[in-house]
């Protein structure tokens, strides 16, 4: 084999392995779409990492628990002394040892801080709290999210077949006009008419591909799937069986799952908290303090002692700050306003919440009534191309009446399975609205 045979089968040989990794296909559930968001979604990550953070800040506040302990080691060089009257005067040039150090071990455990080390400790659970619920909440809306461009390439998928079945039907059509057309029963403006529909056809399935690419790409990116892949969608999908609930059952699942609630009260109890903290800053520190020092030379003998002087001391320490007792007014004053604030936010949420529950509620029925009329649009539309077409082959009907037919079985079909995935959508967006997807 020469040199450029060999080439020529290389290029082939990598040409098909990057058009088979570049035209791998996948078919994914709602619930496996929903393992790989949480599993590789940049955004759900970046959330985790705000809750571990969260998480070692909690850790600190309760390491304020723990005593503080300081210690200190240092050698100097001490220079000669030099000793004067008061008024300066006479004076006397003192030897100094030279060499001096000093070790401190200091020990500081505080027993009472008017509950600000409390306060702290609960102030960073609750902040740990807001960032899970921050997760959960990206989570949520992750999933819907995907939900949506998942059912929207259902839909692309369904007009894509359905484009193509009507494409084939207006082949057959086109087919008999020739055939029609050849014995002088039919004009050839009657063919260009339909190849012109054909044409339409083609224009739209352009299209309606070019949009299921952008989807595709979009739910790959967001669940950083390899580039190139596609994604389709579970075929059993339209066949589940949606069990609805009452609307006083999905508003009971909203105020017990639904995060923005949550997240309301927390932001109430976290408020409280800073006004105990506040509060805090009013009252007195207490705690036990213990030391051990080691000094030397002695400078407090004259002439100087070149000795160690070792001493140590327990006791109690208390630090109380005055200026707090006018400064700190202004301040928890505001703490007081935000915690009334935050108690108002709450109750918005609640009823954003129940407008929410309430609205969706209706659209999710409205979806069920929209699908059964579908249903009959399909029938009514299928029975109506079924007696046109009998009809114009018959010559009973005009070429205008095949199109009208036509043109209403392309719109009842699309329908039917929109109005089937409406009802699945506005069932997750229930969900979602109570945050249990």
């Amino acid at each position: 084999m020469s040199k450029k045979e060999r080439l020529i089968g290389l290029l082939c040989i990598a040409a098909l392995c990057s058009q088979s990794l570049y035209g791998q296909t996948r078919r994914l559930g709602i619930e496996e779409l929903f393992r790989l968001a949480d599993e590789q979604s940049k955004s759900i990550q970046t959330f985790r990492t705000g809750r571990d953070a969260a998480d070692e800040a909690l850790k600190a506040a309760k390491a304020q628990r723990l005593p503080d302990v300081n210690v200190s080691l240092s050698a100097s060089y001490w220079g000669d002394g030099k000793l004067w009257d008061r008024d300066f005067g006479d004076a006397v040039a003192i030897d100094m040892p030279h060499l001096g150090n000093n070790f401190a071990l200091e020990a500081q455990q505080v027993i009472y801080a008017g509950g600000a080390i409390s306060s702290g400790i609960k102030q960073a659970e609750l902040i740990k709290s807001l960032a899970e619920l921050d997760l959960q909440k990206n989570v949520q809306e992750i999933r819907f999210l995907l939900v949506g461009h998942y059912l929207d390439l259902y839909k692309l998928d369904n007009q894509i077949r359905v484009l193509w079945k009507n494409m084939e039907l207006t082949d057959e059509v086109i087919a008999d006009m020739v055939v029609r057309r050849e014995q002088g029963t039919v004009l050839k403006n009657d063919i260009i008419r339909y190849e012109l529909q054909k044409e339409q056809l083609n224009l739209q399935l352009a299209r309606v591909k070019d949009a299921r690419e952008i989807t595709n790409h979009q739910i790959i990116t967001l669940l950083h799937l390899p580039e190139g892949m596609e994604i389709f969608p579970d075929t059993a999908l339209l066949r589940r069986q949606i069990l609805t609930l009452t609307e006083n059952e999905w508003r009971d699942m909203a105020e017990t799952n639904n995060i923005m609630l949550k997240r309301a009260q927390a932001t109430v109890k976290l408020n409280e908290q800073k006004v105990k903290q506040e509060r805090a800053e009013r009252l007195p520190h207490i705690a036990l303090i213990a030391a051990e020092h080691l000094d030397g030379p002695i400078t407090i003998e004259v002439p100087v002692l070149d000795n160690n002087f070792n001493y140590w001391y327990v006791g109690v320490g208390i630090r109380y700050n005055l200026s707090s007792l006018f400064k700190n007014d202004k301040k928890l004053k505001q703490a007081r306003l935000n915690v009334r604030q935050a108690q108002e936010q709450w109750q918005l949420a609640q009823e954003q919440v129940e407008n929410a529950v309430q609205e969706g509620y209706v659209n999710l029925l409205t979806t069920f009534t929209d699908l059964r009329t579908q249903e009959n649009c399909v029938r009514l539309a299928d029975e109506n191309y079924r007696v046109t077409d009998n009809r114009y082959k018959n010559d009973m009907a005009l070429l205008t009446d095949m199109l009208d037919a036509s043109n209403m079985k392309l719109s009842a079909d699309l329908g039917l399975v929109n109005a089937r995935v409406n009802v699945i959508y506005h069932y997750y967006k229930m969900k979602y609205i109570t945050h249990t997807l």
